[in-house]
């Protein structure tokens, strides 16, 4: 088993969820297209295009209940807590292609979607959900079961256009010497999602 902690920007709870200093853009619907490039040590070259849609956001109540369960419950109480929030939207990868163990062509409803504007127009998204587990797996328990999260990070200019990140599953720790939350991917590295572009539905 390959343990290792992202250096990346959903890799922080800042990125995670994201700090009341920053004024979300809202009320914008949005679809999202990306290339995904899986390099990871799971399913390595497994490339299809993603699709996204985020229909609402995240509420700064939303965003504050999470962080206080997470700190105050651990990661088990989080995932319930963001399975009862509202959908925002969905994402699939219907293009993928062999086995597909986490459900990604039918793809899954979205429980938290946070936007920041960036100093150069753009936007960083963050989106969050729980991470479908089969029927084997869930009777099996394997480790993957302690990765119950999936985490997308994207960034792009006021064109519309730029990049992001995956962790298609995900642990959430809190770091009591440290006093941080961690994040832990299943795989190597995450899925990297190329080519992206956005578009504001009207």
């Amino acid at each position: 088993m390959i343990r290792i902690l992202f250096a990346i920007g959903v890799m922080t709870v800042a990125a995670v969820l994201s700090p009341a200093t920053q004024a979300q853009t809202k009320g914008d619907q949005l679809e999202i297209t990306a290339f995904a490039v899986n390099m990871s040590n799971i399913a390595t070259g497994a490339n299809a295009v993603v699709d996204i849609r985020v229909n609402q956001w995240s509420t700064e109540e939303e965003r504050e209940r999470l962080i206080t369960t997470m700190l105050e419950k651990g990661q088990d109480a989080l995932l319930r807590e963001l399975t009862r929030t509202p959908v925002k939207g969905r994402f699939r990868i219907p293009g993928i292609q062999g086995p597909d163990p986490h459900q990604l062509r039918l793809g899954h409803d979205l429980h938290y979607a946070w936007q920041t504007p960036l100093p150069d127009g753009g936007r960083r998204i963050v989106i969050a959900t729980d991470r479908y587990i089969g029927f084997r797996e869930a009777a099996n328990q394997p480790r993957t079961t302690d990765y119950p999260f999936t985490l997308i990070e994207i960034r792009v200019n006021k064109e519309g256009k730029g990049e992001g990140k995956m962790a298609v599953a995900t642990k959430i720790t809190f770091d009591k010497k440290k006093q941080q939350i961690e994040l832990e991917n299943y795989s190597t590295e995450p899925v990297r999602l190329n080519n992206l572009q956005m578009k504001v539905k009207s």
